[in-house]
């Protein structure tokens, strides 16, 4: 996709955009925000749901043998799906192993205990501790038929639940093969596919080729196609559906600094005004909020390491980022998170009374 800056209100949807339906489900807007580890807890999903925008959130990714592992000692779940059963709905449990009978084992306990909206297999994860060590994620796009027989097990357990599918465009640059796992995914009774417009060698480098998750829809009969991949303005997710076939579209890195970004790709795809990013003032408080609720959730210490990663993500793009991320890394206690944030998001942003 093209990296335009085109400012979202200059950019206009040419077609209609349908609710996304994933088996019974409805998706409303056809916005998703994507499972993603060490970012999307609790908390996180807390922050965008208060903003809006998203039609369906995930949590990060859970290891199912680790479930299995967990339980077999203590009656304790993943630290990850915590808060999930009481939840606000809808809400996508994404799980990654590479035996049909654990995933199948977790799949139901997470549709029938947990009631997840959507239980989603991740087959799309290129980091080497989860492919080549662990033989699953995006190592799983060469054996197609493994795949399928992970979809049809996890299906089987989940049901009526729907499954989806997560994948990248193949594993390496020699090896494109979405379209003949697209067709595998549907056959096995996935619910819905979710492509990221990369291969696993590309980790997060280049640009996503939305032409290639685009080729994928004509082979597809009956399930919707999900794109996904550098999708960080309004502008981009309407100039996605505008120019590339898809059903719906999913954000992930770009929203962990700007949490107001699906609320401001939902206005667009309803044609309406786009509200402008915070100013500073309201990021400020925005940031402050977050760490509050990631203090309740976690305690002061833990906490205050967790929120270090979102608060660079916070940083993202600003004057003085460089600077700012370089405390933030560093901070061990909350009156020292409070200490950088009042330097560098000073109050005397506050709008006049």
């Amino acid at each position: 996709m093209s990296t335009t800056d085109t400012p979202a209100d200059e950019v206009r949807l040419e077609r209609e955009v349908r609710p996304l339906k994933i088996g019974p489900l409805t998706v409303d807007p056809p916005i998703l925000q994507a499972p993603m580890a060490g970012f999307t807890n609790f908390v996180y999903r807390q922050i965008v749901r208060e903003l809006g925008g998203a039609g369906l959130q995930a949590t990060e990714m859970v290891s199912a043998r680790g479930f299995l592992a967990i339980e077999e000692h203590s009656d304790a779940h993943p630290d990850r799906l915590w808060g999930v059963k009481e939840e606000a709905r809808p809400l996508a449990v994404q799980i990654w192993d590479n035996d049909p009978e654990t995933l199948a084992a977790v799949g139901g306990r997470l549709a029938h205990e947990f009631g997840v909206s959507v239980v989603d297999i991740n087959f799309g994860c290129p980091v080497k501790q989860i492919t080549r060590d662990a033989h699953s994620g995006s190592y799983l796009l060469r054996d197609p038929d493994r795949m399928g027989r992970i979809i049809e097990r996890v299906v089987a357990a989940c049901a009526p639940t729907p499954v989806t599918a997560k994948i990248r465009l193949g594993c390496t640059r020699d090896c494109v093969n979405a379209i003949d796992v697209a067709q595998v995914v549907e056959g096995a009774g996935a619910a819905a596919l979710t492509c990221h417009g990369r291969v696993a060698e590309d980790y997060f480098t280049g640009h996503a080729n939305w032409s290639l998750i685009s080729a994928i829809k004509p082979h597809l009969k009956r399930i919707p196609l999900i794109g996904n991949g550098d999708l960080d303005s309004a502008a981009k997710v309407v100039q996605a559906f505008n120019r590339f076939d898809v059903d719906g579209v999913m954000i992930a890195r770009a929203a962990l600094g700007k949490p107001w970004l699906f609320q401001q790709a939902a206005a667009a795809l309803k044609g309406e005004p786009v509200p402008p990013d915070p100013s500073l003032f309201e990021q400020r408080q925005l940031l402050i909020h977050h760490f509050e609720l990631v203090l309740q959730r976690f305690g002061e210490l833990k906490g205050t390491l967790l929120m270090r990663r979102f608060a660079c993500c916070y940083a993202a793009g600003r004057h003085g980022a460089r600077t700012f991320r370089t405390y933030a890394a560093k901070v061990s206690t909350p009156g020292e998170f409070y200490d950088i944030v009042e330097k560098h998001f000073p109050r005397d942003a506050e709008p006049a009374p």
